[in-house]
């Protein structure tokens, strides 16, 4: 193989083992984190700082400033969090994400196969979950910092090249076009993590003289900032689809990368002479990767101050570029809350499916509310209403199952969140089932008109009386889960038994009516059908009142206060 082809599959190798360790990385750093996980998102909404130091954190936590980001507009997609808020989170992912740069610059190469070895020592032999996600996690860092020293080792010839010194010389020189130069890298490669690792790496490399940077940190950090606008691509990317405030979320973090860029290239050489003076001393190959992580660092905490008092101003700034449209009719069948770009984030993803379920659970207390009014009104137009509405809130709980079922498969649930998963699950089957049984009670009063069934009054104000009964058991279940109040459910309980009561005495004063001639035999099928689907929501409300006596409530999944 010539030398060229060793260099590209080199350079081409080493990215993909740092690429994968940095995901390895991140995915095990979140399992390994999995409750802290969720402390860091409730930090989301209390205020601008707040807001920043939760996005740092996230960022440091799944070492992605992307992942972050396109968490940030899932909640803004899913009314979670306010546009305000999510600018504030991007600031925050943009200083996390210097802490990739940050570990990069550190001298290791010596031990890089001894963590490695360590990690998977660690990960293959401990039993416990979290012992095995720290091992795989120092595994992740091992791999990553193989990929650079492997990058590294196939650059070298490259500074030998006239050809290519020249080329890097033109960079250098014009700091546009290094730019373009670095915007074009992470538009490719998807990760400005990976393309400022490539870059620290080349700049490390000695120029003719032994001594000097082949690229020098004035024709780095045009690169650098090139780098900062490409990864922004990933966030537009993320908001396709999304509401009006997503897409403005994504903007933002355009508009901040941007800004910089524009404030930054115009001080170039006095912006390296100030990252020389506060770096660590010495040849300038062996300081550079850290004089590149500290200038990426200080860019972003400047642009951060900059813009922290200024989010009002983002606001009006991405409102003008991103205008209000028409409201789109979004049917009961489309998921609010959901966002398939979640499931790597499962703390995040899982308060998503929360409040999917809560507002399954309202459409639902809906159908209840509206098969009282048929029982009163008996109006055949209303059934095929709630008939059309029962079949569009069957295709979400479809939907909401689906996505669960892609966060058991996606494998990064920890045995905590899974458990918690399965419980929610199970609250979602029984909220199904009471929407299934509405609609079943609707057939039977469509039956009940149609055949022209003549039940007494007193009858039918029984048969009122339990819907009413089971509509406060079910409101009572959903709050109680809502709220995490278990005390709650023992009045849910005490419903159920007058229920069972109220369903004994109609089933004896229908016998009743029938031995005196007051109601036809024939109708008993028909009228027990009707007691029986009553029945089953009375089950499905205790079975829901169950979850909360276990202390499982929504409390777990829904850290995020709502704007």
């Amino acid at each position: 193989m010539n030398e060229k082809l060793q260099i590209v599959f080199g350079l081409l190798g080493g990215l993909a083992v740092f690429i994968y360790g940095m995901n390895l990385m991140s995915e095990c750093l979140q399992k390994a984190a999995g409750e802290k996980m969720k402390s860091i998102l409730a930090l989301l909404t209390r205020n601008p700082i707040m807001g920043v130091l939760a996005g740092a954190l996230t960022t440091a936590v799944l070492q992605s400033s992307s992942a972050t980001t396109v968490m940030a507009i899932g909640f803004v997609s899913a009314g979670l969090m306010s546009l305000p808020q999510a600018i504030s989170i991007i600031l925050g992912a943009n200083i996390g994400t210097t802490m990739t740069a940050q570990i990069i610059a550190f001298k290791i190469s010596d031990y890089i196969y001894i963590i490695i070895f360590m990690g998977f020592i660690v990960s293959f032999l401990s039993k416990s979950e979290k012992v095995k996600n720290i091992g795989q996690t120092i595994f992740a860092f091992g791999l990553l910092f193989l990929g650079i020293e492997t990058m590294g080792g196939v650059m070298k010839p490259l500074a030998s090249s006239p050809v290519f010194t020249d080329m890097i010389a033109k960079v250098a020189d014009i700091p546009v076009l290094g730019v373009a130069v670095g915007t074009l890298m992470t538009l490719v490669v998807q990760s400005s993590s990976a393309t400022i690792a490539v870059l620290q790496n080349f700049a490390s490399q000695a120029g003719p003289d032994g001594v000097t940077s082949i690229l020098g940190l004035a024709g780095a950090i045009p690169i650098l900032l090139g780098d900062n606008i490409g990864t922004t691509i990933t966030a537009l990317l993320a908001s396709v689809g999304q509401s009006k405030d997503a897409k403005r979320t994504a903007v933002a973090h355009c508009v901040f990368n941007i800004s910089g860029c524009l404030l930054f290239i115009w001080f170039v050489k006095p912006y390296a002479a100030l990252i020389q003076y506060l770096s660590p001393k010495g040849p300038e190959v062996d300081v550079i990767s850290r004089q590149i992580a500290n200038a990426h660092t200080l860019f972003n905490l400047t642009m951060t101050v900059i813009w922290v008092g200024l989010i009002g101003l983002m606001v009006k700034i991405v409102t003008k570029l991103v205008p209000d449209g028409k409201k789109e009719i979004v049917e009961l069948s489309t998921p609010l809350y959901l966002d398939d770009k979640m499931i790597s984030q499962p703390a995040a993803a899982l308060q998503l499916v929360a409040k999917e379920v809560v507002h399954l659970s309202d459409l639902v207390k809906e159908q209840i509310q509206g098969i009282l009014e048929i029982v009163k009104s008996e109006d055949t137009k209303q059934i095929d209403t709630m008939k059309e509405k029962g079949v569009q809130i069957s295709e979400l709980y479809d939907r909401i199952t689906e996505y669960l079922a892609g966060l058991f498969s996606s494998g990064s649930l920890t045995e905590q969140q899974a458990s918690q998963t399965a419980s929610l699950m199970y609250i979602l089957s029984d909220v199904d089932r009471m929407g299934n049984l509405s609609v079943e009670l609707a057939d039977c009063i469509r039956e009940k008109v149609t055949n022209k069934y003549k039940y007494s009054q007193d009858a039918m104000d029984d048969l009122a009386k339990s819907l009413k009964a089971i509509s406060k058991m079910f409101d009572s279940a959903m709050d109680a889960l809502q709220n995490g109040a278990p005390d709650q459910a023992d009045k849910i309980l005490k419903r159920k038994d007058k229920i069972l009561d109220l369903d004994i005495k109609m089933r004896k004063d229908h016998v009743q009516r029938v031995s005196k001639g007051q109601c036809k035999a024939s109708l008993t099928a028909p009228f027990t059908r009707i007691l029986h689907s009553i029945d089953r929501m009375g089950n499905s409300c205790i079975n829901l009142a169950d979850v909360a006596i276990n202390d499982v409530s929504f409390n777990y999944f829904l850290t995020v206060e709502e704007k």
